[in-house]
């Protein structure tokens, strides 16, 4: 087992927050994003394929759209998450449909910890999350030391 040691940094005040959606869930985060939108327009957008095509549509506000989660997408935020470019994850997932890419999204959300990024898995966190006075300030936070570990190898 790999024992990182941990370091000290910052989310910055405007966050890079991704938006994710399974199918039985995108009205549930198209309805709780037009009530945020306000708040979501100060910080910048990414999200899977179809959900963030629809988050465009509906908020007009500029978001990033990566591959569709079953073709990668998940993965790509996962990747962006472990290069420190998304700050924040609301994922609306259905726990009552398995998904033929829970694979990828039981790792996304293990990067999402391991990179100790806030994560909102329903609309009540997602609401926690956004009403927060942190949303819109700096933030320290810890974050494993990885070029330490690079260093000791």
């Amino acid at each position: 087992m790999i024992q990182l040691p941990f370091t000290q940094t910052e989310l910055p005040a405007q966050k890079h927050i991704a938006l994710v959606a399974h199918d039985h869930c995108k009205q549930h985060l198209l309805d709780w994003a037009k009530r945020h939108r306000a708040q979501l327009a100060e910080h910048s957008l990414v999200a899977t394929g179809t959900t963030g095509k629809l988050l465009r549509e509906t908020l007009e506000l500029e978001v990033i759209a990566m591959l569709s989660g079953p073709l990668g997408g998940d993965q790509q935020l996962g990747a962006w998450i472990a290069e420190r470019k998304i700050d924040m994850l609301v994922f609306f997932w259905d726990p009552f449909e398995p998904q033929p890419h829970d694979p990828d999204i039981k790792a996304l959300l293990r990067v999402a910890a391991v990179w100790n990024i806030p994560v909102a898995c329903n609309e009540a966190s997602a609401d926690f999350l956004i009403s927060s006075p942190l949303l819109s300030q700096a933030h320290p936070h810890r974050i494993p030391d990885y070029a330490h570990y690079l260093g000791k190898r």
